[in-house]
């Protein structure tokens, strides 16, 4: 059977999604989007599969008015599935009685005396002064369930603000840690970017100060926390940067991603080409390569080829055709479309410089072809890059070349570059080093 190249092309791109991978370290509620997105904005899956699988999480959570509406769009022949409206009783009854229970603590934290007493942060006094009032220890406890439930129905805004509450009351760590996760997802999924960057760096300093935990639970908190970052990274403003620091020059995260997550190696490569200042992109490119090179092994896909055509075989045609790739992974993936023009754009300014670095004298027609653009677009494209990149070369209009002026690196340059890698190689060897004692061992 001949398979039409649309449907091989959809079926290799279907290849390249990472919903299945990424799902078992996300929580249901941040699943949500991700199937939205394929739902509406891609043709990788059969719209029936995905309504399946939507109403399945869906039916896992109470967000029972969002699973009636997945039914009816999936069976509209069928009447009202009664489970879900009895579902759907049971949770409106709870939410109220908690809501009746918890209303007196609410209201505490609306009181002047009660805020200055929570702005000391002592968790033990705020808790004895909301006691003294007369509310009930119970009813404290039952701040968090209202929270959790606010959560579980869809209400993120006012989990978030409950789920605050009752962190600022409670002195049990184990509730401390889960209502800060509580807190980060409800970030996420309002969209209050700041806040959730401010709780992911209070659950990785929470995490990275517990060296007393068992290693395959910070393992797994580690991996959960990789997953979750994404959606903060790709759209806060300073996301990128800390995305590198963090996947890359952070010793645990780095061997978090090489052990569980190797798919992980995409979002770290993307961000390091789509990062907006070109000197911090030269200076994470050569530990990127190498990573990915070590890495190849276990997972690849055009984004991490790209680099390694780019940088590794120096294959400019490889990499023109895995640009070309690119461009498809970028429009199917929820994380990075929104960052596709600025991939795209530093993508030929990588190939452009990688090129000008072999050769003196460069055809126009012959770069064009290698950028995937017209000689005149081409042309146009590198004189703005020679004006605000302060590209050394010049234009012979008549040849229809580019001569590039070639330039060495000072040695006090070279000395610094060194330098700043030795980080990098020191963790890498103490990662090989383990793995061979280990490999020894067993």
């Amino acid at each position: 059977v001949v398979v039409p190249i649309r449907e091989r092309n959809l079926i290799t791109m279907a290849q390249w999604d990472l919903t299945n991978k990424m799902a078992p370290f996300l929580d249901r509620h941040l699943v949500f989007p991700l199937l939205e997105f394929l739902l509406h904005r891609t043709e990788l899956f059969e719209k029936e599969d995905l309504l399946k699988s939507k109403l399945k999480m869906l039916s896992e959570t109470s967000m029972v008015d969002w699973a009636m509406d997945a039914f009816k769009e999936l069976y509209p022949d069928k009447g009202d599935n009664e489970e879900l409206k009895a579902k759907h009783d049971e949770v409106v009854s709870n939410l109220q009685e908690l809501s009746n229970t918890c209303q007196p603590v609410v209201d505490m934290f609306q009181d002047p005396e009660t805020q200055e007493v929570a702005q000391n942060g002592d968790g033990h006094a705020l808790r004895d002064h909301i006691i003294s009032s007369g509310i009930k220890a119970e009813a404290l406890e039952q701040l968090y369930d209202l929270g959790h439930l606010y959560y579980d129905i869809g209400r993120y805004t006012e989990a978030g603000v409950i789920l605050y509450q009752y962190s600022a009351v409670t002195t049990d760590p184990e509730k401390i840690f889960s209502t800060l996760w509580g807190r980060f997802a409800s970030g996420i999924l309002d969209q209050k970017w700041d806040n959730a960057m401010e709780d992911l760096r209070r659950i990785r300093e929470h995490i990275d100060s517990n060296g007393g935990a068992p290693a395959l639970k910070l393992l797994q908190q580690r991996t959960w926390l990789v997953h979750w970052s994404l959606f903060v990274f790709f759209n806060h403003e300073t996301g990128l940067d800390e995305l590198i620091d963090l996947f890359l020059y952070q010793p645990a995260y780095a061997n978090t991603i090489q052990t569980v997550c190797p798919w992980i190696l995409r979002y770290l490569t993307a961000a390091v080409i789509a990062q907006s200042q070109v000197q911090k992109r030269r200076d994470v490119l050569k530990n990127l390569v190498k990573v990915i090179q070590q890495e190849s092994y276990l997972y690849k896909d055009p984004i991490t080829e790209f680099v390694e055509c780019l940088y590794v075989n120096f294959d400019f045609d490889g990499a023109q055709h895995k640009l070309r790739e690119c461009e498809t992974v970028l429009l199917n993936d929820f994380f990075l479309v929104a960052r596709r023009n600025e991939f795209i754009e530093n993508a030929r300014l990588f190939i452009f410089e990688t090129y000008c670095r072999i050769h003196n004298t460069i055809s126009i027609s012959m770069l064009a072809e290698k950028l995937n653009m017209d000689s005149d677009r081409a042309e146009e494209w590198i004189v703005n890059l020679m004006r605000h990149a302060h590209l050394d070369a010049k234009i012979d209009s008549k040849a229809g070349t580019v001569l590039m002026t070639p330039k060495v690196p000072s040695i006090y340059h070279q000395v610094i570059e060194m330098t700043k890698s030795l980080s990098f190689k020191s963790s890498t060897l103490a990662d090989t080093i383990e793995r061979n004692i280990r490999g020894g061992n067993e």
